[in-house]
């Protein structure tokens, strides 16, 4: 089982339009927490806005996102903000497939349409003052409005705000069910995996129940449990997805790993951090009274069961948790209800995978059905090895047909900014006089790394090899190398000051 294609291409799930005056304490500050709350990834503008330019970080988080819900208040046509807003908003719907959910709150629905009553007296101090040169954008403003509203939304007016939020995130929580059904269509064996899952999963059930996803290094646990979680997080009070947890607690604490377990689930962030060093207490305070769906991804350690999974009693009543793991007797000292397996992929599903990514179709043509035959018995079934045609030695080869500015930014990744955003990194690389969206999209292209949701992905096999590329650099002596990324060796070199030029 593995993808492919991409998965999906948008940063956020849905982006907030409104107007500060209006709502920003009522109406859109409980919208934004209930979508949170159901782990419904939100861009929301906090800032007080001035001056007439919308800023461009708007607008680009306007295309990163799936779909949009735009809060039509009494002053919402007095903001020039709003109005571009709604504009690029419409642009998207049109050009990238982006989605639109009006709310008319405590407006008639007909003079937003028709720009009557307070919309009305917007535009005509737009036509008369700042706007009076610039009749053509106003006018684009108005058709937007027109258009807008002629969707399919909510009119708040007479309702109680709690109901029309908890319809709203209803509806944004079944679109987003679709969404990753679509994407399920790009995985190759991913039905019956997921068939498996569920009979394992007992999502009938109240009781709490904790699965292991068990296999060896890119057999395709990971993308199991993405699907799962993509598949049934809308249907819980609270989820949370935490990746690579192996990895990052080499470099982190494990309070970090609790503090973005918390914020995910109970949609709120800047938890105290004197609370985390309470114990296990407050952890169990804090969710067992809610449905939780929770996987926690590459685990290697019990320590990490035990600072993240607890016991039941931490979760409430129907609450799972996919703990995806290569070591088998975690799941069994941790007493798991269940353990999947994951096997390799069968002949045919070798075959369709390895054609989509080496052909870009499901067969292979004539002339290359003996070069499909030798690179399907090389890589026995395993779908990473199938997707890149790569391991240990092999994996080396790619490497080294790379051109330095691309090792570089390939060893920075593999070492510093897995998962971290694409943007943040680029600006990072950029100070350095590299050009990382070039070099970013070759890697890409040579499946070195993967860009998903703006974040930056790599295979645990491909990073291991970077890091093994930069612990060959001097085996002995850490403080030679060009990169340190184990927190035993940053101190060592620091403590005794055996850092070189190199680092």
């Amino acid at each position: 089982m593995a993808s492919s294609s991409s998965a999906r291409p948008w940063k956020y799930d849905v982006f907030l339009s409104f107007r500060g005056e209006d709502t920003r304490r009522s109406f859109t500050d409980h919208l934004h927490k209930a979508l949170c709350r159901y782990g419904i990834y939100t861009f929301i503008d906090d800032r007080l806005r001035r001056g007439e330019q919308i800023s461009s970080e708007l607008l680009q988080a306007i295309e990163e996102s799936r779909f949009s819900i735009v809060i039509f208040s009494q002053q919402y046509a007095s903001s020039s903000w709003c109005l571009e807003e709604l504009t690029k908003i419409l642009e998207c719907v049109e050009l990238r497939g982006h989605k639109t959910l009006p709310v008319f709150y405590k407006v008639d629905p007909s003079d937003v349409r028709n720009q009557r009553g307070s919309y009305g007296e917007a535009f005509a101090k737009h036509e008369q003052e700042v706007y009076k040169d610039k009749l053509e954008k106003v006018l684009k403003w108005r058709n937007a409005l027109t258009v807008a509203s002629g969707f399919s939304g909510w009119d708040s007016r007479g309702r109680h705000e709690s109901e029309v939020i908890n319809e709203i995130v209803s509806k944004i929580r079944s679109e987003l069910v679709d969404v990753s059904s679509s994407y399920m269509e790009g995985l190759v064996g991913i039905d019956s995996c997921l068939q498996d899952m569920v009979s394992l999963l007992h999502l009938e059930s109240d009781d709490v129940r904790i699965i292991g996803v068990w296999g060896m290094a890119g057999i395709g646990k990971t993308t199991i449990a993405e699907v799962v979680y993509q598949r049934f997080c809308t249907e819980f009070e609270g989820c949370c997805f935490l990746s690579n947890v192996r990895e990052f607690s080499q470099k982190s604490d494990l309070i970090d790993f609790k503090k973005e377990l918390i914020s995910e689930i109970l949609g709120e962030a800047n938890h105290n951090t004197r609370n985390f060093h309470r114990g296990n207490n407050f952890m169990e305070k804090a969710l067992c009274s809610k449905q939780v769906l929770k996987v926690l991804d590459d685990v290697n350690h019990g320590r990490q069961l035990e600072a993240l999974a607890g016991n039941r009693e931490w979760f409430g009543p129907g609450s799972r948790i996919i703990i995806t793991t290569r070591e088998k007797r975690l799941l069994i000292e941790k007493d798991v209800d269940a353990i999947y397996e994951v096997e390799e992929l069968k002949g045919d599903q070798r075959l369709v995978l390895f054609c989509q990514h080496a052909f870009r179709q499901a067969h292979p043509t004539k002339d290359f059905v003996q070069l499909c035959n030798h690179a399907l018995n090389y890589t026995k079934g395993i779908p990473l090895a199938l997707k890149v045609l790569e391991i240990q030695d092999v994996l080396r080869t790619s490497f080294d047909a790379l051109d330095d500015d691309q090792k570089d930014i390939f060893l920075d990744i593999a070492c510093f900014y897995k998962w971290q955003d694409k943007d943040y990194v680029t600006k990072i690389l950029k100070s350095c006089d590299f050009s990382p969206e070039i070099e970013m999209s070759i890697l890409a292209e040579k499946s070195l790394i993967a860009i998903s949701n703006n974040k930056l992905h790599m295979h645990d096999l491909i990073q291991e090899m970077g890091w093994e590329i930069v612990r060959q650099e001097s085996i002995k002596d850490p403080g030679k190398r060009s990169r340190l990324l184990v927190n035993e060796d940053v101190i060592r070199v620091l403590t005794t000051n055996t850092g070189t030029e190199a680092v």
